[in-house]
């Protein structure tokens, strides 16, 4: 209840200066545009393994959009309830909300958005701006982007040519939830090590974009602690005779200097993306990977009715060199076996922050297909979304179905099922998040 009377807080007062103005004689329809809509849902995602519960709720959200001369406000809030892997829990979420100034050459907004650069689909090297919640699991993948606070100047130099800047003051991660892996009795995680809030810890980004008659590109710009992150072994207490391990998630400074495109080609449509990734330290320090340059290459075409999207993902770490793994050489000396014991502990942490990073070899191949059909005239849509690593041997399958039930209903079930070699990224995440999914969706 309070959370659903702190929206009702904030969309009201948007109807109240609608509905002040539309009483004002000196109204006129097009000074005011507002759109307000909503929704209520139902969702289960439940468990195959370690997990009976692993998502589900009842939500509901309001979206309201004004424009007003040149004033600009969008709102996107949500409130759920529910079970999330097998804990109640209640949440408020400022999906989106932000305001500002909207001319023809310029767009100036301040507030919680959510940017998406890049041409590619689901494999963005070139979008380093939007954090995730890959712990909250839904029919929509888009549901787990999560809004940053910005400052952002759009500026149209030309109908085809646009200048995008960012600056966000404070840093917001993604959700990797490693506590709920399986990573042995003895490993424990503390809070995050956030980045101290100052100015200098604050990212920026540009990027220059292109929307020609027969070709889109962009170049873009990043400097910031990335979404993404790794851990640290924080400490190894040994006072009980075993060791008791604490890591920490840690966010990582990076430059990126990245470049996309997209090109029809008859009835075939072609998709490139690049980012060259910078950082340092990666040398001493196992959160942070190599400088990298990731790449993804697609091509789209309807087929028969399918429309069929081919992606190739790919990754070069820069510098590399292998881990060498611990060898204990003296077996009866115990100060030679506690310093294996804790060397291996380090080889071990290093080894999965390089997996997660796609770092475990020089270069990274993986591929990636969705193939979707509408039915019955788009009453029903079913799609197939498929991963699989050829380095790590790591694959994933998603298949969905969707039913239009009416203008305002609509369902959708499907499963996610992902699974990898022992101790692969994906064999810790499978028995945490595989299972299947069912919504019903009201709109309004």
């Amino acid at each position: 209840m309070k959370y659903t009377i702190i929206a009702l807080l904030i969309l009201f007062p948007i109807t109240l200066f609608s509905q002040s103005l539309m009483e004002s004689s000196s109204f006129e329809d097009e000074a005011l545009k507002l759109d307000l809509s909503g929704y209520g849902r139902g969702s289960a995602f439940v468990g195959f393994d370690n997990y009976d519960f692993v998502s589900v709720f009842g939500e509901i959200g309001f979206t309201s959009k004004l424009n007003y001369q040149q004033a600009l406000m969008f709102a996107d809030i949500r409130f759920r309830e529910g079970y999330f892997f097998n804990e109640s829990r209640s949440e408020f979420q400022v999906k989106e909300l932000y305001a500002g100034f909207s001319g023809d050459k310029l767009d100036v907004l301040l507030g919680n958005q959510i940017v998406e650069w890049g041409r590619t689909d689901g494999f963005n090297p070139t979008n380093c701006i939007t954090p995730n919640d890959y712990f909250f699991l839904s029919s929509e993948p888009d549901d787990q982007k999560l809004s940053n606070f910005m400052l952002r100047f759009k500026y149209r130099i030309a109908n085809n040519i646009e200048f995008d800047f960012i600056a966000i003051p404070m840093y917001k991660s993604s959700n990797y939830r490693y506590e709920l892996f399986d990573l042995g009795a003895s490993v424990n995680f503390t809070d995050m090590l956030l980045p101290e809030k100052i100015y200098e810890n604050s990212s920026i980004a540009a990027r220059l974009n292109f929307e020609l008659s027969k070709v889109g590109f962009s170049v873009s710009w990043f400097r910031g602690y990335n979404p993404s992150y790794g851990y640290d072994v924080k400490n190894i207490d040994w006072s009980t005779g075993k060791p008791d391990i604490t890591n920490a998630a840690t966010p990582y400074l990076k430059n990126m200097i990245g470049a996309d495109f997209v090109l029809p080609l008859g009835s075939w449509i072609v998709r490139g993306e690049m980012a060259y990734n910078i950082t340092n330290g990666y040398n001493d320090k196992m959160y942070v990977p190599n400088p990298d340059l990731s790449y993804v290459a697609a091509i789209e075409r309807n087929i028969n009715g399918f429309n069929t999207i081919v992606q190739y993902v790919g990754k070069y770490t820069l510098d590399f060199s292998d881990l060498t793994e611990p060898v204990l050489y003296n077996s009866t000396n115990q100060l030679a076996q506690l310093q294996y014991a804790n060397d291996l502990i380090y080889y071990e942490a290093s080894l999965f922050n390089r997996k997660q990073f796609y770092e475990q070899k020089e270069i990274n191949h993986a591929f990636a297909l969705v193939v979707s059909k509408p039915f019955a005239y788009n009453i029903w849509n079913a799609e197939l979304t498929v991963y699989y690593n050829l380095t790590s041997e790591e694959y994933m399958l998603r298949p969905k179905v969707s039913w239009n039930i009416s203008d305002a209903l609509s369902a959708s079930v499907g499963y996610s099922y992902m699974n990898g070699p022992n101790k692969e990224v994906f064999d810790y995440a499978g028995p945490v998040l595989n299972g299947g999914f069912l919504e019903l969706k009201v709109y309004f």
